[in-house]
């Protein structure tokens, strides 16, 4: 399993349950009223749409919210006035990272994802200058449980799965995007305990970070993913499981 992908499911179980649920909602209710701005309110003909809501529900945010993020989007309700932007650069060991964020300031948002890569062993690029090292795909990460991780990773592939990687009980799946949502019923009706999932911008290589460098890259992703503006952060580290948990733990 690549280490950014691991560290998206520590990520996810954290919003849940640390102080930052409210950063989490809000993050939430933005991509739900980015989706039904674009796609519509009715979320059986809006993909994008479904899946906010499903990883809303997630963290628990009330149904009262969700539909109105919804409104916000479709125009039912005033809200902020936001545009998606995005910023790519390099972080600490070449590491190559790209930031999602949504803003009504884009001169506020740029000023501080620029300093908080300076701040910590990176360096904000052009537009483009890491985005061709990422394709657009869904990601399941998943823990087999009683199920043989090879047959999980069997009825992946026969769903529309692309490519399967095992680590002991762990299995990621990626898959194209349209072909998601029914890769990951196929899953959960085996039983098995999703860990994360998500359409997500995924590496076509990888750079392997040794404990020396990995506290470092995790801070910049840490400092990243507290800007209140950014919505997403991605990046191409692929850090061996027992350090990646074992320096999240301290970062």
């Amino acid at each position: 399993m690549s280490g950014h992908s691991k560290w998206a499911g520590i990520k996810h179980k954290k919003a849940i349950v640390d102080a930052k649920r409210g950063q989490a909602f809000t993050r939430a209710s933005r991509e739900i009223t980015i989706a039904a701005k674009e796609g519509g309110g009715n979320q059986d003909g809006n993909f994008r749409l479904r899946l906010a809501m499903q990883k809303a529900r997630e963290i628990n945010m009330p149904t009262d919210k969700i539909q109105n993020a919804i409104k916000r989007g479709t125009g039912e309700l005033a809200g902020e006035r936001l545009e998606e932007v995005r910023y790519e650069g390099y972080g600490p060991a070449g590491v190559a990272v790209m930031v999602d964020a949504f803003t009504d300031n884009r001169n506020r948002t740029s000023a501080s994802i620029r300093h908080r890569f300076s701040k910590l062993g990176g360096n904000l690029g052009e537009s483009n200058s890491v985005g061709w090292m990422f394709e657009r795909k869904g990601v399941i990460a998943a823990n087999a449980g009683k199920n043989d991780p090879e047959d999980v990773g069997l009825a992946a592939i026969e769903a529309g799965a692309d490519d399967v990687q095992v680590d002991g009980k762990s299995v990621e799946i990626s898959t194209p995007p349209a072909a998601f949502e029914k890769v990951k019923a196929a899953v959960e009706q085996l039983g098995v305990t999703i860990d994360n999932a998500e359409i997500t911008m995924q590496p076509k290589q990888t750079v392997a970070v040794g404990e020396d460098k990995a506290a470092a890259v995790l801070r910049l992703m840490e400092s990243l993913e507290e800007d209140d503006d950014v919505q997403q952060v991605y990046a191409n580290f692929d850090i061996p499981t027992d350090v990646l948990e074992r320096v999240s733990a301290q970062v």
